[in-house]
């Protein structure tokens, strides 16, 4: 296409898919080459907050992911993959559900899929696969606890936890959400005082007694601190020889979903990794829009080397789990996908993922997906989303795909999968009610090369859009918005057609 134009017709063809994008299970029973046997697997391998900006085989200057890119080249690889939020909950349920976060509505901090969805999601789709689970990710772990029906083993995160001091969900164990946000409200505090100052305090000096006794054991091997996350403490080698010793066993066929948090917060590399990348390099400064924290600019390259160090970090142990993998021939007969629940941000003032924004870094997630034996690597560069990962699976093993499915089947892997260009999504709404039309929040939309992105509901600041050409500008350092707005006009029209049809359950009358 033109770079200074979307083709009109593209733009129609792609409004005219919205009401549609459930696609119809007659549609749909595809299937891959090489046709998928009775015991083929599948391995999902989810790096929490890895975003693709990181990548050194996609362009990034510092090399990060030697690992991966050894794998990526005997891999799909879609290079412009998008998650549909930029944090766990929405990110992860748009993943194992195939629908965006204003459908499954899981887009507040520690939110569940609606009820309907323990019932519709990748596990149950997969009936007759022995299907087994883990996540360090106490807000992902959530949700697939809401799903276990559906899964044969879903594995507690602190059977590989150094140390775990959550104790409410050992009383309520079929109540695991509100167990623990329960107990992470009334010992440690939200937005407000911990509900009880005495158990708080008791339970602050007993989790730093427990703390003092795991960095003496692990301290020299993790100069920075052992990795952790809501004081669960673990070590990334534990769950990669947990799979390298489970998955040769496991019955086939199988479905595994492993939800590691590595390069998530903390950035506590591993020994051999620290000051790696201390190397001088300086990422280009970018127009603090919107939304800034007011970061330093300092501290923002120094966390982003501190991220890029366990980054490179996590990518060792990915090697080590995929030459393990393939020694012991499990390779030869499993779909391998490896992909984020969202990305990271460390620019604009702005450090981390908990933000309105949605510039590229923080939704644009890498998905590499391996077929059994495949040989040779493909890179696609046609824009598509995490909702897509779903209905490719169930393509790739012949299964209907539901009318209730927002993702359609990956193009390259799945030969038969439509080629038309459709429009991606993503949005962030944690200030929004759960159960009341969007009327505050974050969209984007990212149709072929141009991306829009559509502030909404925060107070003076009124309604507020952004454009980039993700080809020619990939680092959205310059807004077109004010000089392109026929293009914007264009992506206006699609988004507010979408926000329409996601808002029409909750409108009254």
């Amino acid at each position: 296409m033109s770079v200074g134009r979307l083709p009109r017709r593209g733009v129609l063809k792609a409004m005219g898919l919205l009401p549609v994008m459930r696609l119809s299970a007659s549609m749909t029973r595809l299937r891959s080459l090489p046709p998928s046997g009775d015991t083929e697997s599948v391995l999902i391998l989810v790096f929490d907050s890895l975003s693709a900006h990181h990548l050194s085989f996609l362009g990034y200057p510092r090399e990060t992911t030697p690992n991966l890119a050894r794998f990526a080249q005997r891999a799909y690889v879609y290079e412009n993959c998008f998650s549909g939020g930029n944090f766990t909950s929405a990110g992860t349920a748009s993943l194992l559900t195939g629908t965006y976060p204003w459908t499954h509505r899981a887009f507040h901090l520690h939110d569940l899929v609606e009820p309907e969805f323990a019932d519709r999601n990748l596990f149950s789709l997969f009936e007759g696969f022995h299907r087994f689970a883990f996540s360090h990710n106490l807000l992902a772990f959530s949700l697939l606890h809401q799903f276990r029906a559906h899964i044969e083993d879903l594995k507690p995160p602190r059977d590989l936890a150094l140390y775990d001091d959550e104790f409410a969900d050992r009383l309520f164990p079929e109540d695991y959400s509100v167990a623990f946000w329960g107990e992470w409200l009334g010992l440690r505090g939200g937005s407000s005082p911990p509900a009880s100052l005495f158990l708080s305090l008791a339970h602050r000096a007993l989790r730093l007694l427990h703390k003092r006794d795991v960095t003496r054991r692990y301290g020299e091997r993790f100069p920075r601190g052992v990795p952790n996350l809501h004081n669960l403490f673990f070590l990334l080698e534990d769950a990669v020889d947990w799979l390298l010793q489970q998955l040769p066993a496991r019955p086939r066929p199988y479905l595994g979903y492993v939800h590691v948090l590595p390069p998530h917060e903390p950035y506590l590399a591993r020994r051999d990794f620290v000051d790696r990348f201390a190397d001088g390099w300086q990422p280009p400064e970018k127009p603090r829009l919107r939304f800034s924290q007011g970061q330093d600019e300092r501290l923002l390259r120094r966390e982003r080397r501190l991220y890029d160090e366990y980054l490179a970090y996590a990518d060792a142990e990915f090697g080590r789990l995929v030459d393990g993998l393939e020694r012991s021939g499990v390779l030869e007969d499993t779909y391998v996908v490896v992909t984020a629940d969202h990305g990271e941000l460390f620019e604009r003032g702005i450090r981390g993922h908990v933000t309105p924004t949605l510039y590229a870094p923080v939704i644009h997630v890498p998905l590499i997906i391996r077929a059994p034996g495949q040989q040779q690597g493909v890179r696609v560069t046609t824009p598509v989303s995490g909702i897509d990962l779903l209905p490719t699976l169930l393509a790739l093993f012949d299964k209907p795909i539901p009318a209730w499915v927002e993702g359609r089947p990956l193009p390259g892997l799945v030969p038969e999968a439509p080629s038309e260009p459709r429009p991606v999504f993503a949005m962030e709404a944690k200030s929004n009610p759960r159960y009341a039309p969007l009327t505050k929040a974050t969209l984007a939309v990212v149709l072929e090369r141009m991306k829009l992105i559509h502030y909404f509901g925060y107070g003076a600041m009124g309604d507020q859009f952004e454009l980039y050409d993700l080809v020619n500008d990939p680092e959205e350092m310059n807004d077109l918005y004010p000089t392109r707005r026929g293009e914007a006009r264009e992506l206006q029209s699609v988004l507010a057609q979408a926000l329409k049809q996601a808002n029409q359950p909750y409108l009254s009358g």
